[in-house]
Order: C-alpha cells, then structure tokens, then sequence
C-alpha cells in the first residue's frame, strides 16, 4: 500500500435518508432527456428536429465551438420534443423510448488497433466523450489536448451518495477496459483514489493498469479536485482529466459490446424519500417515473438530481442529469422561525459551529430541509472556510478575487484547482449565508471567456 493521504478538514453531514444496499425499482424508461445544460460552456448545435426516430447511440446535437463532440441518445424512439428557454436557448431534447433497444453499432479497435487516434475517434463518434471532464474548470475535454494524468475517484463522501462499490459490484470488467482506454489517452497514468479504511473488502484495488492513491477523512475527501490538489495540484498551463467511476464503466461497455450504454444504478436518498434505496435505470430518466419514492404527504420537498450540496434542483417534473447517480429529496423550508436563533434548545437542529446541541450528540442524524435560517449578509472575515476545504488554498480571498474580476489574483489564488464541488461545504458552514457556488461559477466563467 502507498503512502496514505489524511485529511482532516471537512465535514460528513448527518442527514438522514441514506439508500438501503437494496434494488428497490428497475424503470423502463418512457421519456428521457439529454440537457445541454449538464454540460459547461456548450453551445449546442441540433442534428434532429421533433418527430425523428432515432437508435441509441443517434446524435441528437453537437458542440459549435468543436462539431465532432457529439451528445447521442440514451435510448432508441422518437424526438418528444425539444425544449428551449429564454432567448431560444436549448434546455432539453426529449426522447420518447420504444423500449426495442435498437441501438447504433460502433466500430471498436481491439489489440494492436487500440491506439490514442482509435479510442478518441470512437468516443467522439459514441457519445461517450463528454464522460471526460477537463481540469481547470470542469468543462468537456479538449480531444486536441494531451493530459498530463487522468484522475478517478473511488470514494463517494457527499452527502447520502452512492455505494460505488454496491452499484458497480457486476461492472468490474467494464472497468478494467475503461481504464485501459482511458490509459491510451495520456502518458501521465490513469490514478483511482481510494478509502483507505475500507478498500480491501472491495474489487477496485484490484483493476490493472492504474495508480492507487489512499485517502482518509471527511467530505470533501472523495472529490476528484481534492484528491488531485494533494496528489499532482494543477499549474497555469497544465491540465488533467477527470471521469466519474460509473462513467469508467460505460466506456468499458462501449469497448467490449461496441454499443453506447449508459444503464446505471442510481442511489434515490434524502429525508422525503419514503424508501430510500437504489434504482436501476439511464441516463436522463424522468423524475416522474421514480415519483412513488417520495413523499409528497409532508407538504413541499425539493427533487435534486446529484448530492445536497451541489446537485441541481429538477424537479418532479425534471430529468436525471448527465453525471448523477444520485437523486435527493428533502422537505423545502418555506416556513419562518420566530427567533429561532435565540431559543435555548434546539435538539433537532444540527449546527457546525456549536451554536446548537448537535456537538454533544455526534452520531445522531437529523432531517434537514432547505432553510437557510437567515439571510445573505456582508462577508465575515474568519477561518470558517479553511476548517472545511482541505486544499492548499485562500478561499476567501479568492472568492473576493472573483467578485473584484481580478483575474491575476485568481489565478495566483487557485481558480484553476477548484470547480463549485469543491466549495460547496464552504457555502454550507457560510455564517454569512453567501452563494459561494454562484460565485466560483462566475469565475470560472469569466476565466474561460477571458483566457480562450
């Protein structure tokens, strides 16, 4: 075993809702979507129109600014419809599934044929190649460019996530190819962090061809940024690639049944889930179709489609996103506490900093909902931040970097180390109540606008 990586900064949320090792609900799809939306910086570009019958595999749209990254269907059926916003922006392009599974057939080199050209030609064409994000930013990777490593978490410490190990336990195979393909893409490795408290009872250790790394410690000790700011940190100049370990397995997939196949099992958690459990479906699956998961007896609750902490709002009506294998629901809290703050006993309220009893009871776990208890204010100047990013960085000053548009101090600061991710506990502990999230997003924005 390499050296292991200890991080002490963090914070594991206990909320309640977390998924039972149980296959609760197999969906057959009916509607999906496929949201340019998931995906940063795309500017996309339809190659269907509503009504036309598509395969999986199809292309249904593609990137502008890079035409042959293509984004295909997850499913064989018909254009349902495609929806578009303000200003004609595309939101969602939705298919009506048959349910026939007829599905695009690619071409896929084995032996010596398995070279870098080989493996980019057949991502793009797939589908597949928006699997691969690019550090800075977390925007679809450059095919042009070469990374210098490509980074795998192995670990899920969000809030509620996923048991990698459960859902992926019958894909080791796929993930053994993935990892091959992806290896052909750089000259840097391909490195899988892992729990090092745990990893031994599990099969991903066990993949070839890969750099182990083995971390211990608190969320957000399972995000790829975190791992790669201790492991190689990220230099103007340079870039990595990340994947998500489910998405390993769907480029394994395509590699060894030559088909695009993005079926996953999905994590449905949250304290509004009446049954929290695993489900087995696609990408892009209807809110709607999982519905009976959730409890609507309560009154109002939030549907998100990732972690609580940085999952997007979709919705009963919404669509799982691209790279989530998570959906949370908790109740929304749209109710005002008359001087809640100033109550001597609030047992039923967890706090970081000790303002409540939750400190002395530190297993419980709590029904969290999304009251924010106050409202934005002035930024406080503390350490509160540092006490939840373990990564060598100013957070602070670089979020007021950010708000100033200073792009020299975000640069010397650490823009290009973070994505919204990885500062989402920061927005969490925030005694100011500040959207760190929005900020970071706007950064990123504006360094991709200014640095192109």
């Amino acid at each position: 075993m390499s050296e292991q990586i200890r991080l002490k900064k963090g914070l594991d949320l206990p909320v309640k809702g977390a998924a039972l090792r149980k296959i609760s609900m197999t969906v057959v799809p009916d509607v999906v979507a496929l949201k340019p939306t998931d995906f940063r910086s795309l500017t996309p570009r339809m190659l269907v129109k509503e009504g036309d019958v598509v395969k999986t595999g199809t292309p249904l749209f593609a990137d502008k600014k890079n035409p042959e990254i293509l984004f295909t269907s997850p499913v064989s059926g018909t254009v349902d419809a495609i929806v578009r916003g303000e200003k004609r922006k595309l939101l969602e392009v939705r298919i009506k599934s048959d349910n026939k599974g007829a599905a695009v057939k690619f071409d896929v080199p084995t032996g010596p044929s398995l070279d870098r050209e080989s493996v980019v030609k057949v991502l793009l064409e797939s589908g597949l190649w928006p699997c691969i994000k690019q550090r800075p930013y977390g925007i679809i990777a450059d095919p042009s460019v070469t990374p210098k490593a490509i980074f795998i978490s192995a670990m899920a410490t969000a809030p509620l996530a996923a048991d990698l190990e459960y859902v992926l336990q019958s894909e080791i195979d796929a993930l053994q190819a993935g990892v091959k393909v992806l290896g052909k893409l750089t000259k840097g490795g391909v490195h899988i962090s892992l729990d090092a408290h745990n990893y031994t009872s599990g099969s991903f250790h066990k993949l070839e061809g890969v750099i182990c790394h083995f971390f211990s410690g608190p969320h957000p000790a399972g995000n790829v940024g975190v791992q790669i700011n201790h492991i190689s940190p990220i230099s103007k100049g340079e870039t990595v690639w990340t994947v998500d370990l489910f998405l390993v397995a769907a480029i394994g997939k395509l590699f060894l049944n030559g088909v695009y196949d993005t079926s996953r099992v999905i994590a449905v958690a949250g304290p509004a889930v009446v049954n929290p459990s695993y489900v087995k479906c696609c990408a892009g699956v209807a809110m709607e179709q999982i519905s009976d998961l959730f409890n609507f007896a309560n009154g109002n609750i939030r549907i998100v489609s990732g972690d609580l902490l940085s999952g997007k709002a979709v919705g009963r009506d919404g669509f799982l996103g691209f790279y989530d294998n998570l959906v949370t629901a908790l109740p929304e809290g749209d109710y005002h506490e008359l001087f809640g703050w100033a109550k001597p006993f609030r047992l039923k309220k967890f706090s970081f900093s000790r303002s409540y009893y939750s400190w002395l009871m530190p297993r419980k776990k709590y029904n969290m909902d999304t009251n924010t208890n106050g409202g934005e204010r002035a930024f406080v100047l503390s350490d509160v931040y540092g006490k939840v990013l373990p990564m060598d960085i100013y957070p602070v000053y670089l979020f007021k970097a950010i708000l100033a548009r200073d792009i020299e101090k975000m640069e010397n600061l650490g823009i290009y180390e973070i994505i919204e991710e990885d500062v989402a506990l920061c927005e969490f502990v925030c005694p100011s109540k500040i959207e760190i999230q929005s900020i970071v997003s706007q950064g990123i924005e504006l360094m991709i606008k200014e640095m192109s």
